[in-house]
């Protein structure tokens, strides 16, 4: 959810003028910075920009893929240069994740929320090599309107994790063979409207972000879930938006959260969700980041640029341009928090 922006046109001067509340005050966070920047999404003068994914090329690090949503207008594939390699127009996809699935290819699966009453998740399977995306159609998810999603693999079968604003969790086998279909295989409830979602990949442990009230987690084949990171004005401020996770070893690594509120990031130590440092994205070459919605990281080698991982984050302001996304190497962040 964007925090309360006013917008003020005027028509004779060709002038955009923005004003956003002041962000609340929270616990210090250590200035860390961009390397490099997505050009913006098509839709300017807009909320618009919203979440990223990551493919890593194993094979040529340094052409890895970002796959990100303009909500408005559809999905773009971008290098690490932060240059579109394909747009594939679609006006209402607002987040956005993507699985290996091996002979099936890579997956991308973003939530449509066309129909505000409906949810639906559209497929595509990425072409790694033209960095393009093919459609495979799309399948029902329950009430509601379409918001976060993230999925992992487990076996042969895609799982795909649906939160709509009304906060009905959804847990989804897909079936890509042919047109695609959609079994739910649990359903779990948060009180108030969420949006960010991450799945570990290890254990199949579900965190779901509360917008208002903080991080959720629910164990694998459970229904009921628990706070494991509430919002409190100091280290994380509401809005809570993004998550992203980044596993090490058999139970550890970190969890990131867009604290949007002070447009700031938290990073949390897993298994146990402890606090382990804050940081923002500050004014440099490519400019600080404010507002963000959808954040994405992840470890490994991703070329020169970004040898030790990659962290991006959406910017909401981006100085006066469409919104776009910035670019930070993940070991200059865990290097500043102290890893």
């Amino acid at each position: 959810m964007r925090r309360t922006v006013k917008l003020l046109a005027f028509a004779s001067l060709g002038v955009l003028a923005a004003c956003t509340t002041v962000p609340a005050p929270g616990d210090p966070a250590v200035p860390v910075f961009a390397v490099a920047e997505t050009e913006p999404v098509v839709t300017a003068n807009e909320d618009a920009a919203d979440d990223p994914a990551i493919w890593r090329n194993a094979a040529s690090p340094a052409d890895s893929l970002i796959v990100a949503t303009d909500k408005k207008a559809g999905l773009y594939v971008y290098g690490l240069d932060g240059k579109v390699k394909s747009f594939s127009a679609h006006p209402a996809l607002n987040n956005v994740d993507l699985v290996d699935m091996g002979e099936q290819g890579v997956v991308v699966f973003a939530s449509d929320r066309s129909d505000l009453a409906q949810a639906r998740i559209a497929l595509f399977r990425l072409d790694t090599a033209k960095g393009t995306l093919v459609e495979l159609g799309s399948v029902a998810s329950g009430p509601g309107e379409a918001y976060g999603i993230c999925g992992t693999r487990r076996g042969d079968s895609l799982i795909v994790y649906t939160a709509p604003k009304s906060g009905r969790i959804g847990e989804w086998e897909i079936a890509l063979g042919g047109t695609p279909t959609a079994r739910e295989l649990r359903t779990m409830q948060v009180p108030s409207q969420p949006e960010g979602c991450a799945v570990d990949h290890r254990d199949g442990t579900l965190y779901i972000g509360e917008e208002a009230a903080g991080i959720w987690r629910f164990r694998k084949g459970t229904t009921s879930g628990e706070i494991v990171a509430p919002v409190d004005g100091r280290k994380l401020v509401a809005d809570l938006e993004g998550l992203a996770l980044v596993p090490a070893g058999e139970t550890g690594g970190w969890l990131y959260a867009s604290s949007q509120g002070d447009n700031t990031y938290m990073r949390y130590a897993l298994p146990e969700v402890t606090p382990a440092g804050r940081f923002r994205i500050a004014a440099d070459i490519y400019g600080s980041t404010e507002e963000t919605d959808g954040i994405e990281a992840m470890a490994g080698d991703f070329g020169p640029a970004f040898p030790g991982g990659l962290f991006i984050a959406q910017d909401g302001m981006n100085e006066g341009q469409a919104q776009n996304f910035k670019l930070v190497p993940l070991a200059t962040i865990e290097k500043a928090l102290g890893e």
